[in-house]
């Protein structure tokens, strides 16, 4: 009787185990063979719940990827350590003792191998398409987009021309004995998936110890459910006083005949929120556009000024020079970029419909784009003396 009870019982566990692997190998993400919180729990959904990331970046034609603080190399098919250290140019001994693998260890396509030191930085000349290391988008300035666009000979078409690579910097993990990629992908809160397509893990997902892996980049995460209540006032912000933007002017008083005189003598200044007015015939230069500045120069914080102008509007030269570069942000926006006489450049963006190209010659309200559109629709327009931002009204005026 006895045994009777057990063989049922080891049926219904065998045919419970069956059925269990049959529903994980339908599955498409990768299996975390790590069970422990799942017994008696039920199936956990903490994977659904990870937060996205943002693909790795593309090494250059060397295989390195370069960020602020460390490198490191992506192997080729085919490639063994020694291989890899040659294209880099570092000596094979040291590399193999930093990543702790030996010299004519073969490598797997797309695995990530440290760098000890820095080598030379990626750039045009080795297949990137800036020089130096990737950083945040709010880092790359037009200051140096345009001055990689100025220095690159070939004049491509902004629109077949790639754009730089920007992001932030992976914290990079060295792995400890007893850790699996399961482990260390929620001790930072990402899939095993994409920590393996970041490293090239194999479909085992083994690691060795002492190896450095990249921690894919999160560009969001999922919705966390509160199970209280948000506070009163929550979804219902206070509207923001205008004195908050724009504070309300002290009560007037007459200057002194000494102070009168000095404000007459400084710089001219854009006049937030009122139409701009054709410059000058003796004016350095002319505004690319008609229309309300509704941004000012700020230096280091906004590097020229925003002129408010209805999308399609004809955006014109300021004045005569030779197109030196046309390219485009991250976000797509077009820059075309002019240089002048005495070194100096202008500098347009957020238009389309670009009608010049680059080594043209061009006069002085001559007709080189369109207004793009964008909410607000704006041309931002900067006079740079070489790649140092100055204030265009001094020109315009």
């Amino acid at each position: 009787m006895a045994v009777s009870k057990v063989s049922r019982f080891s049926g219904f566990r065998v045919g419970t185990s069956l059925s269990l692997l049959a529903l994980l190998a339908a599955c498409s993400e990768p299996l975390d063979l790590d069970m422990r919180g799942l017994i008696n729990g039920g199936f956990n959904t903490a994977d659904a719940a990870r937060a996205a990331t943002a693909p790795r970046p593309e090494p250059d034609d060397r295989g390195v990827i370069s960020y602020p603080n460390y490198q490191v190399a992506v192997a080729r098919r085919g490639d063994t350590l020694a291989q890899l250290a040659s294209r880099v140019g570092l000596p094979a001994d040291e590399l193999a003792r930093y990543n702790g693998v030996q010299t004519g260890d073969p490598l797997r396509a797309g695995e990530i191998i440290a760098l000890p030191r820095r080598v030379t930085e990626p750039s045009p000349a080795t297949g990137a398409v800036t020089t130096g290391p990737i950083r945040p988008a709010s880092e790359i300035d037009i200051t140096t987009l345009a001055s990689d666009a100025i220095d690159r000979s070939a004049p491509t078409p902004a629109a077949e021309r790639p754009a730089p690579q920007t992001g932030s910097e992976p914290i990079r993990h060295q792995v400890k004995r007893g850790e699996t990629a399961f482990t260390i992908s929620r001790l930072y809160n990402v899939s095993v998936r994409s920590l393996a397509e970041w490293n090239g893990l194999d479909s085992s997902f083994t690691l060795r110890e002492g190896q450095f892996l990249l921690i894919p980049v999160v560009t969001a995460a999922a919705p966390v459910r509160e199970n209280t209540p948000p506070p009163p006032g929550t979804g219902s912000p206070t509207p923001e006083p205008p004195s908050a933007s724009q504070p309300l002017p002290d009560a007037p008083t007459a200057p002194p005949a000494a102070a009168a005189s000095t404000a007459a003598a400084a710089a001219p200044v854009a006049n937030v929120g009122k139409p701009t007015t054709a410059s000058a015939s003796n004016a350095a230069m002319s505004f690319p556009v008609q229309g309300s500045i509704i941004r000012e120069y700020a230096k280091g914080r906004n590097d020229g000024i925003d002129i408010g102008a209805s999308v399609g509007t004809t955006v014109k030269a300021a004045s005569s020079g030779q197109v030196a570069a046309i390219t485009r942000n991250t976000d797509g926006i077009n820059i075309l970029v002019i240089r002048h006489p005495d070194n100096l450049l202008t500098v347009y963006t957020h238009v389309d419909n670009i009608t010049v190209a680059k080594g043209d010659a061009v006069s002085r309200g001559q007709s080189i784009a369109k207004v793009a559109d964008f909410e607000p629709s704006r041309v931002h327009f900067e006079v740079r003396d070489g790649f140092d931002s100055v204030d265009p009204m001094g020109y315009l005026r």
